[in-house]
């Protein structure tokens, strides 16, 4: 029986990047002495979330740092390695005169797996990312660690279905996102957790392995902007059940244990796989549903839009080397059938 011990870990962030750094540490520290072997942190965890200024400040560029070398990573690797964890570190990268909302994939020996640069960008009061990320190019990786195959998306990719599906037909046994969720300040009168915790909830479920979510919590001064995140942090088992869920008001760590051969095993069950219908999905490499090329088809005297072949065409899925568009051919992906997990026993929130 193959089991994994996962932790979300929950902070409130600081205009002090040492500190955060310094709390991260901590709370990894506390979260592996609980068992913990892949532990999920909050979405730029070194800052206070900075694109909360929707007028874009452009000191804020000069957080970033290249990838390589770059120093939370070198001291997340070296924590991972004392503590034997995998630690997926999110951070602001620049490249060259581009700037990417990226994690490196840590493994439990130290070693950076590879990397994935986020993919969807939102533009919304409160969360003006489009002024400080170019949208990721890495399309969505899956990396075999120590002790499961991982997938990783970072917050706003939380609300893609496909993400989560691309990731789970890639091998992913886990999902991890981290993420600083918390009030809109257009609609600051709605709780959008709910919603936030069951779109995740419906990843888990629909492709049978388990979900992590680590949220920041608490509220955060940036300038004349506030904002308050609403925690809540919480492990979904395969069958997109909340194992266990943290504070919405406080610095927390929860944790699940996993049995993966099980989740695998309910998944040669259910064969949501199997029956899928990959010749029907064209629409979907669409952003209308392909009712623009419909208008096309009907001009030419065409038919066939709802098929791949109507809405593939220059989509990528014939990328060259056999990589698919937007895919990384240097990240140690798995091609094993996905292996969830179910609730094994020990699920423990601090």
């Amino acid at each position: 029986m193959r089991q994994v011990t996962l932790a979300a870990v929950q902070f409130t962030c600081t205009a002090d990047p040492e500190e955060n750094v310094e709390k991260a540490e901590g709370l990894v520290r506390e979260a592996a002495a609980g068992g913990a072997q892949i532990v999920c942190l909050p979405e730029l965890f070194e800052t206070e979330y900075f694109p909360v200024d929707d007028a874009g400040e452009p000191m804020h560029f000069g957080l970033a740092r290249p990838r390589e070398g770059h120093p939370t990573v070198a001291r997340m690797g070296r924590l991972a390695a004392e503590l034997g964890v995998v630690l997926p570190v999110s951070f602001f990268e620049k490249a060259n005169t581009v700037y990417y909302n990226t994690v490196a994939i840590v493994d439990a020996d130290g070693s950076v797996l590879g990397y994935y640069r986020k993919s969807h960008i939102p533009n919304d009061p409160g969360y003006d990312e489009k002024y400080y990320f170019s949208p990721g190019d890495t399309g969505f990786l899956t990396w075999r660690t120590q002790y499961a195959t991982i997938g990783v998306g970072v917050c706003w990719d939380q609300w893609f279905p496909e993400c989560a599906r691309i990731m789970a037909l890639r091998g992913a046994e886990v999902l991890l996102y981290p993420t600083a969720n918390g009030d809109a300040p257009v609609h600051d009168d709605v709780d959008w957790k709910p919603h936030w915790q069951v779109t995740m909830q419906g990843h888990a479920g629909a492709n049978m392995v388990p979900v992590v979510a680590a949220n920041r919590v608490g509220s955060e001064h940036l300038g004349r902007h506030m904002q308050t995140y609403f925690g809540s942090s919480f492990i979904a088992g395969p069958e997109g059940q909340v194992l266990v869920e943290a504070s919405a008001n406080r610095e927390d760590i929860v944790l699940a244990t996993i049995d993966l051969d099980a989740a695998a095993r309910k998944r040669s069950e259910m064969p949501f796989f199997r029956d899928r219908r990959p010749d029907l999905y064209g629409p979907l490499l669409t952003l209308d549903g392909g009712l623009g090329r419909a208008g096309e088809d009907e001009a030419h005297g065409d038919a066939g839009v709802g098929s791949a072949a109507a809405a593939g065409s220059g989509s990528g899925l014939d990328a060259p080397g056999g990589v698919p568009a937007g895919g990384a051919a240097d990240a140690r992906s798995d091609g094993e059938a996905a292996g969830g997990g179910d609730d094994a026993g020990r699920t423990a929130a601090r």
